[in-house]
């Protein structure tokens, strides 16, 4: 099916659509000049594939066929077209690029059932770039809407209900946090597949908390323990307010090369050590803005916030664990070559409590996203954090 369009009056595009195929498993975006960049992701309630093409301006255009029920067009600024394409039945964005003239976008689709569609959809954007295009700073895949909605916290952390805490009696015992990463709508960076990072976050935390347990050597609390959506200042201050004596949040990296794999630990910094960092801390701390909503926190307890990060003890002691979980793990799982980053992290920002932000592998590899979801592999982490946790209270104990 070829659908013509009709340009909107007015200045001249860069681009227009002038056509798109649509069959059971293709959606073909046709450009009258060469396009450079877009991306794509997916949305339910309803069921939604939505695209984003830089260099092209709106047009009037219908379109429906296979698995799409109808289009819907905007501009989101100058230079960005928005195409949504309402599904007929839910349907999964499976793989993605543009043909080697550049005056194509090729989609891959693929019908699957609600259950999956549910699973997969809020995830990550996918990037597409044509041949003699240069993709710069793209958009953050939260961003999609103008609305910005600061919520009180006051309401968002003060009345917040503390998870219990379990393991060693006494309150003399150090306490551990766990802090799985992401969770409810919020199902962070995902597999080819459908997997998400918010699962595997959740079943590697757990198996944390249970190794800890079984240590009898600390008390153990989790931010969350099932599929629940918590704000990065929420899962701090939970931390704060147990008066935790350290806090570690489990998350699982994604990136455009498949070939990445290895895990990674992020330690506090306001300035990142490399580009893979920034571009990591941009990611992670806007993951308080979901569906044109900003939940984060925009007080003025920042600014009391940055000064104590001025106290840099809380800092190194949270480097020096770091180095000493690698240590620990470094002959059971594989690490990237700088193990180490440092990046300016929201939920990493408690001044006075150590924190680490773990990436536990590559979502985004095959050979990593098998391990990430195989218990054998969730237990072996938790080994390893058991042994550094265990090890770095011991030290601390004797430094006193």
């Amino acid at each position: 099916m070829v659908l013509l369009v009709l340009a909107m009056p007015g200045v001249a595009p860069a681009a227009v659509v002038s056509g798109i195929d649509i069959d059971d498993g293709r959606i073909i975006l046709n450009f009258d000049a060469v396009v450079r960049n877009a991306s794509a992701f997916m949305l339910d309630a309803p069921n939604r594939i939505a695209v984003d093409v830089e260099g092209v301006t709106m047009s009037r255009l219908s379109a429906a066929g296979g698995v799409v029920a109808r289009l819907r067009m905007g501009q989101r600024d100058g230079e960005t077209t928005r195409l949504v394409f309402d599904l007929a039945k839910p349907a999964l964005l499976t793989d993605g690029h543009f043909a080697p003239d550049g005056r194509s976008l090729i989609l891959s689709v693929r019908a699957v059932d609600q259950s999956v569609f549910h699973r997969a959809a809020n995830g990550a954007r996918r990037f597409f770039t044509s041949p003699d295009g240069t993709r710069v700073a793209p958009p953050s895949p939260a961003d999609r809407s103008t609305v910005r909605i600061p919520l009180s916290p006051s309401n968002k952390v003060a009345g917040l209900p503390l998870p219990p805490v379990s393991g060693a009696r006494g309150t003399d015992r150090p306490l551990v946090v766990i802090d799985a990463g992401h969770g409810g709508h919020d199902p962070g960076a995902m597999s080819p597949d459908g997997l998400m990072e918010k699962d595997a976050a959740l079943a590697i935390a757990k198996a944390i908390r249970d190794e800890l347990v079984e240590s009898g050597r600390v008390r153990v609390a989790m931010t969350r323990s099932d599929d629940r959506f918590l704000v990065l200042s929420e899962r701090r201050e939970i931390a704060r307010r147990l008066h935790a004596d350290l806090f570690i949040s489990i998350h699982v990296d994604s990136a455009p090369n498949t070939d990445a794999r290895g895990a990674t630990i992020y330690t506090l910094s306001e300035v990142s050590s490399d580009r893979v960092a920034s571009n990591l801390a941009a990611r992670e701390n806007r993951a308080d803005i979901l569906n044109g909503v900003n939940l984060g926190d925009a007080s003025s307890d920042i600014s009391s916030i940055l000064i104590d990060l001025a106290q840099r003890e809380t800092m190194n002691v949270s480097a020096d664990f770091a180095t000493l979980l690698q240590r620990d793990l470094s002959n059971k799982i594989r690490f990237r070559t700088n193990f180490h980053r440092f990046a300016g992290l929201v939920v990493l920002k408690a001044p006075d409590v150590p924190s680490i932000l773990f990436e536990t592998g590559y979502i985004s590899n095959p050979d990593d996203v098998a391990l990430l979801f195989s218990k054998k592999y969730q237990r072996t982490i938790a080994k390893g954090v058991r042994e550094a946790v265990e090890t770095h209270f011991a030290r601390r104990l004797a430094s006193k």
